[in-house]
């Protein structure tokens, strides 16, 4: 075989084995390229996965913090809702002490007012006896000289003109005493249920305010004997009776000073009987009736209790 013809031989060989191999060559090269491609996107994937594990860690740190500081206010606000509910039972205590406190003054000074009449009556009927007294003792005849020192006096039987010009004896005045009344006064009926009201016997000091209003309806101790009247029956757990008896020292007796005392215990009664709307009325009824009273006062605190205004909302 010739060197020419060897040497074309040994190149066909050289390009039959090359052909092949440059594809391959090529091939490799995309891959390690792809495959660095991809580990870039794994490294980028990780380090997002990290940020995002770090800003995770973050926000629950946030969010525990914010957990923690909203337990706190709750527990703060818990505390001051305790607080403020128990300065307001306090205040609701004081004012229904301060309102019973009130009540006893009332009826203390009833009684005494009651007395102070029944004084009065006494002193009256002392001066009515004093002037009568007074009145005799005027009409009675001085003692004069009706006999003279120069002898005895005349008999009675003897003649001449000594028997004839002889004074008669004045007859002897007629005592009269004041008249009795008929019955007992309204200060003493009412006096005697106020006593028996104050000592707890409650139905005997009903039957005797009852007495009051059925022997004197007109007077203003009456209104009295109404108010006392709703007092029992809300202790006797009547609240519609006692509604009723307010009512009328309301309606009956307006210069009456238990009014706003009525206005109030009415008001208190309505709400227990699940009658809000009737009792808030009542409520508003007596501060704007009677602003400046302590019932008045009572009332606001009893509205700010329940949450309601103290005047409507148009």
């Amino acid at each position: 075989m010739s060197t020419s013809l060897r040497f074309r031989f040994a190149a066909v060989a050289l390009l039959a084995f090359t052909l092949p191999a440059l594809p391959a060559h090529a091939v490799n090269k995309d891959m390690v390229q792809l495959q660095t491609q991809v580990q870039q996107l794994q490294d980028a994937v990780a380090r997002l996965q990290q940020s995002n594990d770090e800003r995770m860690g973050v926000l629950k740190d946030l969010v525990q913090q914010t957990a923690d500081s909203v337990n706190k206010m709750s527990v703060t606000v818990g505390g001051l809702q305790q607080q403020l509910g128990a300065q307001q039972s306090s205040a609701t205590a004081k004012a229904d002490q301060l309102s019973g406190q009130i009540q006893s003054l009332n009826d203390s000074l009833d009684e005494l007012k009651a007395r102070m009449a029944k004084f009065d009556r006494a002193l009256a009927n002392i001066d009515s006896q004093q002037q009568t007294a007074n009145a005799l003792l005027q009409n009675l005849p001085s003692s004069s000289g009706g006999s003279t020192a120069s002898g005895p006096a005349p008999s009675p039987n003897a003649s001449g003109p000594q028997s004839l010009t002889q004074d008669p004896q004045p007859a002897a005045p007629v005592t009269r005493n004041p008249p009795t009344p008929a019955g007992p006064s309204v200060d003493d009926l009412y006096r005697a249920a106020l006593g028996d009201y104050m000592a707890g016997k409650y139905p005997l000091a009903a039957s005797e305010f009852a007495d009051v209003i059925k022997q004197y309806p007109d007077e203003n101790l009456s209104g009295n004997a109404y108010f006392y009247l709703g007092e029992i029956n809300n202790k006797a757990v009547k609240p519609s009776i006692a509604v009723k008896d307010y009512d009328h020292l309301i309606e009956h007796y307006p210069d009456n000073s238990k009014i706003p005392a009525a206005h109030l215990h009415k008001g208190e009664t309505l709400l227990s009987m699940k009658q809000p709307d009737a009792g808030v009325r009542e409520l508003r009824a007596l501060i704007q009736r009677f602003p400046n009273s302590p019932e008045a006062a009572q009332a606001r605190s009893k509205l700010n209790a329940l949450g309601v205004p103290i005047t409507p909302r148009h």
